[in-house]
């Protein structure tokens, strides 16, 4: 048996929660490119399938409970000259049928060297089973006591509680995890000679597929045919369904409500973004957070030792004790089926299993344990500002004309020449192009200006398309263009400024929205405690405008990609823990230096490689939602470790003989029974305890003032 606390090469087991060496005799499982150990062939069957684990135990049980009610009888009430050999057949079904998994887990400890907890049941019902096997054969050589009812009453009650824990855990699971189940095993792919039926499997990018109302949408892609309201509640959390019309984006496992649709694929099979979250679900699953670390040393150490202080018991009870062999036998009986190490193996995988469930179902993904425990102990949050705090599509606000250049000029050039392009200002200058009936011009070529704007030609003319922070000092002498510009900065709108043959012809300003939640997230982080911090590339006014509407009291302006990685640098040597929350592709400087880095996207792209939480939809609410789920689940934890650690510490003293100067040794009558209930009852008891997580806190949070002093750093090109 091992003795060898855990390492790097200590798993552990999804089902019991023991810790298990990975050896390369270990029994194990490969699914979903991650490899599972089992301390035994049932915790490994119970994996594989867990629906026919479940009804074999209610087998099992359908015989043990009659014949254990019936062993009690025949000890306690109905006394016959054939009792005791009765009670002994009906012991011997027990013991062997309903005990069987029992004696295959500890005959796979024993060749693995390795302790486990059927190993310790196996030895202590043995033991009372076989001592009044002997009583029965010998006759009066032995006390004429016989435990059965013992035996036969440990064995079913503790596979009772392990029927408990396997609904438990079945609760415990995220509906996220079947999911994958649930997508469509065909598709109907569209070709030019009509639909065609396909397998899933064969699906790929830049195919289209005809999606009708109540089935789940395959893979990812665009809408480019239909209309139709989709539930994407299981992916983003977001309870109300979304419209989807041509250029919208849908997921793999959301939901067609009311309308045939045709997609686009961008990605399928393992590339979706419902793969991904099945990733990163699967590799918390049986993660291990600091906390544990001790406990596995525990777990570890735990069945060789419980089976030491059972044995030292027994023999001190029985020749200092001045009992007899069969206390004896009862004092080690007890104390092997009251240790419990599952507790200490569950405290973590069950909490974390729960939590990151919790978390997915509203939109947080954890990107492993690290992620999660540092959530729990953010007290500093920094924040872009576009498409993190506003959204990133924009609108055309209001258009600046220079005679004789009309505004549907204007707009009709600047939306010509961003034609073409996939960027938030440039669909936004086309669709108020469009909804002013202008047609945006088409130039005979345009070309990008790095860091500045655009330029293209027609009709042998340059017409240019700059950036604010670019314009300077081409806009001067325009007559009350400055105090155009200062209007519309101080009510937060960044603008360009197009021009003719180098010469301003007019200007165009942008607003963009706040996302949802953004209001109500900053004012849940300040209630807490924590300190919001807006970093932004974008200009003071814009900046201060935005922070004055969500209470943001700290704000950093103008400040460049390698400024925000010195800004949490900052922070954190001042002694903070820092979170930063972007888009995940601007801001991957910033996200990697914060000690949580909170990324903000539904692409697979974004899932894989940006921050160690995903928020799924451009929510901010997410953002104090991860660290109050990161703070329940790491509380959780260790709240799971000293329930373990105080149950084994009470109650193997009272098993070994604590109440014997209170009660004498007739306890030792029925202390074995209870024993084995308090133990069913600790790993059942680990688990309800994380299965707490999915209880929502319903306490309303007050409404905190505004800040207004706002700290601009050096300006600098807008991020």
């Amino acid at each position: 048996m091992s003795a060898a606390g855990p390492s790097e090469t200590m798993a552990t087991d999804p089902i019991c929660g023991m810790s298990v060496e990975e050896t390369p005799d270990a029994l194990r499982l490969t699914q979903d490119n991650r490899t599972y150990y089992f301390c035994c062939g049932e915790c490994l069957s119970a994996f594989v399938a867990p629906e026919d684990a479940r009804r074999r135990v209610l087998r099992r049980l359908a015989v043990a409970w009659p014949a254990s009610l019936a062993i009690l009888l025949l000890t306690w009430a109905v006394r016959f000259p054939l009792a005791p050999d009765v009670a002994g057949v009906l012991a011997t079904v027990v013991q062997v049928y309903a005990g069987w998994g029992f004696y295959l887990g500890a005959r796979d400890a024993l060749r693995r060297r390795i302790g486990n907890m059927d190993l310790l049941i196996a030895c202590g019902t043995t033991a009372a089973y076989g001592y009044s096997v002997a009583v029965l054969l010998t006759g009066t050589r032995l006390p004429p006591a016989t435990y059965f009812d013992a035996s036969s009453l440990i064995v079913t009650v503790i596979l009772t509680g392990n029927y408990l824990e396997q609904l438990t855990r079945r609760r415990a699971g995220s509906a996220l995890r079947a999911l994958q189940d649930l997508l469509p095993a065909t598709v109907h792919l569209v070709e030019t000679s009509g639909d065609r039926v396909l397998p899933l499997s064969g699906l790929r990018g830049g195919q289209r597929v005809r999606v009708a109302p109540g089935t789940r949408f395959p893979a990812d892609g665009w809408v480019r045919e239909g209309e139709s309201s989709v539930d994407e509640a299981i992916l983003t959390g977001e309870s109300s369904a979304t419209r989807k019309v041509p250029g919208a984006q849908v997921l793999a496992g959301s939901m067609n409500l009311d309308g045939p649709i045709v997609v686009e694929v961008t990605a399928a099979g393992p590339d979706t973004f419902l793969a991904h979250v099945g990733e990163l679900l699967t590799g918390a699953e049986m993660a291990k957070v600091p906390l544990q670390r001790q406990a596995d040393r525990i777990a570890a150490w735990f069945v060789p030792i419980v089976l030491l202080l059972a044995l030292g018991s027994s023999a001190a009870w029985l020749f200092v004790g001045g009992a007899g062999p069969s206390v004896s036998l009862l004092v080690f009986v007890t104390v092997a089926v009251t240790a419990c190490p599952c507790a200490f193996g569950l405290a973590t995988p069950a909490a974390i299993l729960v939590g990151t469930g919790v978390a997915a179902e509203e939109g947080v993904l954890f990107r492993g344990p690290e992620a999660i425990e540092r959530a729990s102990t953010i007290d500093t949050v920094l924040t872009d500002k576009t498409g993190t705090l506003t959204t990133a599509e924009a609108e055309v606000d209001r258009v600046y004309a220079v005679p004789p250049a009309s505004e549907g000029e204007v707009l009709r050039l600047a939306a010509g020449l961003e034609r073409g392009i996939d960027h938030p200002l440039a669909r936004a200058l086309g669709a108020a192009a469009r909804s002013r009936g202008q047609e945006p011009t088409r130039f005979d070529r345009v070309s990008l200006l790095a860091g500045r704007g655009l330029e293209g030609f027609v009709a042998g003319q340059r017409y240019a398309l700059l950036r604010s922070d670019a314009t300077a000092p081409t806009a001067d002498g325009l007559p009350g263009f400055s105090d155009w510009a200062r209007e519309v900065e101080a009510q937060g709108r960044s603008w360009s400024l197009l021009l003719k043959d180098g010469t301003p012809c007019g200007a165009i300003a942008f607003r963009a929205g706040l996302v949802d939640g953004a209001k109500e997230a900053v004012r849940e982080l300040r209630q807490t405690g924590v300190r919001v911090v807006l970093v932004t590339g974008d200009n003071l006014a814009a900046a201060g405008a935005v922070a004055t509407a969500l209470g943001i009291s700290e704000v950093h302006a103008g400040v460049r990609p390698e400024g925000k990685v010195e800004l949490v640098r900052a922070s954190q040597s001042a002694g903070r823990r820092v979170a930063f929350v972007g888009d995940g592709v601007n801001d991957a400087p910033a996200l990697a230096a914060a000690d949580l880095g909170i990324a903000i996207g539904t692409g697979a792209e974004v899932a894989r490689e940006t921050g160690q939480v995903l928020l799924v939809r451009p929510d901010l609410r997410g953002v104090p939602r991860t660290l109050w789920l990161g703070r329940r689940m790491v509380g959780r934890v260790r709240a799971n470790l000293v329930w373990a650690l105080g149950y084994n510490l009470v109650l193997l003293p009272i098993a070994a003989g604590a109440l014997v100067p209170l009660l004498g040794l007739g306890v030792y009558r029925f202390l074995p029974v209870l024993g084995a209930v308090a133990m069913g009852l600790s790993s059942t008891t680990v688990l309800v305890s994380s299965l707490s997580l999915r209880w929502r806190d319903a306490g309303g949070r007050p409404t905190v003032s505004r800040g207004t002093t706002y700290q601009a750093s050096a300006p600098a090109q807008a991020v």
